[in-house]
């Protein structure tokens, strides 16, 4: 056997010895990475920190304020959260009379404006307050619901997109949670 020869067939077994050593013994775990040395953290700004301290808000210094809130899904935690932002910003005493509110709904939201849904309290508040109930016509139509499906006090817009362009070039602010 000439030494190209040795040294393959060595080779060779080493190879297989790898092999059979990697199947009886468990995969071993890579090395754990160190941990990334913390970063120090600097001192706060005085000054900043003294102005956060003492800040409370943007200060409303218009006469009349006005936001449109889109809802467009059924997922019961959006919807909540979307009704609860409403009546959180009918609550701001910064906003107190001069704030003007509507909620447009379509596609998956249209649920929050059907008759007997566990939303129907939150509405009926929201309304109360004299929030304008927009109902998408388009996502009533692919649903097969008819206005008898629906609250008694809620609004029809021929679509929900149209109704948010439009308020939206009014100057509305839009909210989309």
């Amino acid at each position: 056997m000439n030494s190209l020869s040795r040294l393959l067939a060595a080779a060779a077994l080493l190879a297989t010895l790898g092999t059979a050593q990697a199947q009886t013994t468990p995969e071993a775990t890579p090395p754990a990475t160190p941990p990334a040395p913390a970063v120090a953290l600097t001192p706060p700004n005085a000054a900043a920190a003294a102005k956060a301290a003492t800040f409370q808000g943007a200060t409303a210094t218009k006469k009349h304020y006005r936001a449109v809130y889109q809802l467009d899904s059924n997922d019961p935690k959006l919807i909540g959260q979307t009704l609860r932002n409403m009546q959180n910003a009918l609550d701001d005493p910064r906003l107190k009379g001069k704030l003007e509110l509507e909620l447009v709904v379509f596609s998956g939201g249209t649920v929050v404006f059907k008759k007997n849904q566990p939303y129907e309290a939150d509405v009926l508040a929201l309304q109360q307050a004299g929030v304008i109930l927009a109902q998408c016509e388009n996502s009533m139509k692919a649903h097969k619901l008819t206005k008898d499906d629906m609250l008694p006090y809620i609004s029809y817009v021929p679509t929900g997109n149209g109704e948010l362009i439009i308020r939206q070039t009014e100057g509305w602010v839009l909210v989309h949670p």
